[in-house]
């Protein structure tokens, strides 16, 4: 695989930006910090209206009519929904203009009652998290041009309810904790009908990959949420057994994902947990911290392996780079440094997907562990960029 597709950019993206978990850590487009006085239903509104402005831009750049064609096409996939309840918001709200009919819908999607569940991490953090299946959908509607996209949508939230049982059980048990996740998940996936009585009688009997139903598996962008939500369901009891690792591996198969999907996924999960907006109230036990820190350094250390030659070559090509990486291993770098490292990083992993997890914030801290393994790759032309200890 060369380079990285839109789809792999706008996931490395919608895990950047937290909508992937329903969450909104950061926009896309838009000053975080004009937004302190909003609510947190604001601001995932706001960001899921910025996501789907980045796929449409993405598939049809920007031109002079950008602002009307994009809402026109918004309305268009929204019109789609065979939700009774966004029908019915659509028909209300007709006299309006087309904006804020958008905005209203998007108020109903979001619309989650938070009062009836736990006060723990996941259940605040990712209440939401089915609106990520908007985003999905819509760039099923433009880059596939169906425009019955959105009628998928509760086949699509069911195959992720069946994700998220798997991996609850995946260590041989489904526990009152787990339930209550899942009635969360199962809210925030608005199912009606059929569905939603199909997602129940599993959660009661169980679930086998049987159970989904026949799986877009070319659908890149919704396999790989399958997969984040089956990682997020584990990562919500701290600890990944290996009957549960066995598990991820598996699902990777069965949903045709390859290794680094896999890695990238868990790397842009532990990113989130630990450099969010919500990581004190997960991370509050030092040794979780420890944990889930360990895990992410090992993983990226994996990755680099995998690519040394290739990174070596592409590094011997950026002699500001290898200073900064080699100065990194004794000293903090400056923000302006790191944002540096970030951008000349982000032109190397267009040729290496694996490595895109760089793209993510905090980064820059992790880039010590090429020093530990490619310690004789880089070029002896370059050493003199090392900072003396």
């Amino acid at each position: 695989m060369n380079g990285i597709t839109a789809q792999h950019h706008l996931h490395l993206l919608s895990g950047k930006t937290g909508i992937v978990f329903g969450y909104a850590s950061r926009f896309l487009f838009f000053n975080k910090e004009d937004s302190s006085r909003w609510t947190d239903d604001e601001k995932l509104k706001f960001l899921l209206f910025e996501t789907l402005l980045l796929v449409y831009i993405q598939k049809n750049g920007t031109p002079p009519t950008l602002k009307a064609d994009f809402i026109d096409s918004l309305y268009t996939y929204y019109s789609k929904y065979n939700s009774k309840s966004i029908q019915s918001w659509l028909l209300f709200w007709v006299k309006e203009d087309k904006i804020t009919r958008l905005e209203n819908i998007f108020s109903k999607r979001i619309d989650v009652s938070k009062g009836i569940f736990d006060n723990r991490w996941w259940f605040k953090t990712m209440s939401n998290v089915f609106v990520y299946l908007d985003v999905i959908l819509f760039d099923r509607f433009l880059n596939d041009d169906d425009h019955e996209a959105l009628r998928s949508y509760s086949e699509y939230a069911y195959n992720s309810l069946i994700a998220i049982l798997l991996a609850a059980g995946s260590d041989g048990l489904v526990d009152e904790k787990e339930q209550s996740m899942f009635n969360v998940f199962l809210s925030s996936a608005n199912l009606e009908g059929e569905y939603k009585e199909n997602a129940l009688y599993h959660l009661k009997h169980g679930a086998g990959y049987a159970s989904f139903t026949d799986l877009p598996k070319n659908d890149k962008l919704f396999c790989r949420f399958l997969l984040d939500l089956s990682l997020l369901t584990i990562f919500g009891n701290h600890e990944v057994e290996e009957t549960e690792m066995e598990f991820i591996n598996g699902l990777s198969r069965e949903l045709e994902l390859e290794d680094y999907d896999m890695e990238e996924s868990m790397a842009i999960i532990e990113h989130f947990l630990l450099y969010s907006d919500i990581k004190n109230s997960f991370l509050s036990n030092k040794n979780v911290y420890e944990k889930v820190y360990g895990s992410l350094s090992s993983r990226w250390t994996k990755v680099i392996l995998r690519n040394k030659d290739k990174l070596a070559v592409e590094l011997s090509q950026s002699k500001e780079l290898v200073g900064l990486i080699k100065k990194s291993a004794t000293q903090e770098l400056t923000s302006e440094e790191k944002e540096k490292v970030k951008m000349q990083f982000m032109d190397i992993v267009k040729s290496m997907p694996a490595l895109a997890i760089f793209m993510l914030p905090g980064g820059a801290i992790l880039l010590p562990l090429i020093l530990k393994v490619l310690p004789t790759l880089i070029p002896s032309a370059f050493r003199d960029n090392e900072v003396d200890k």
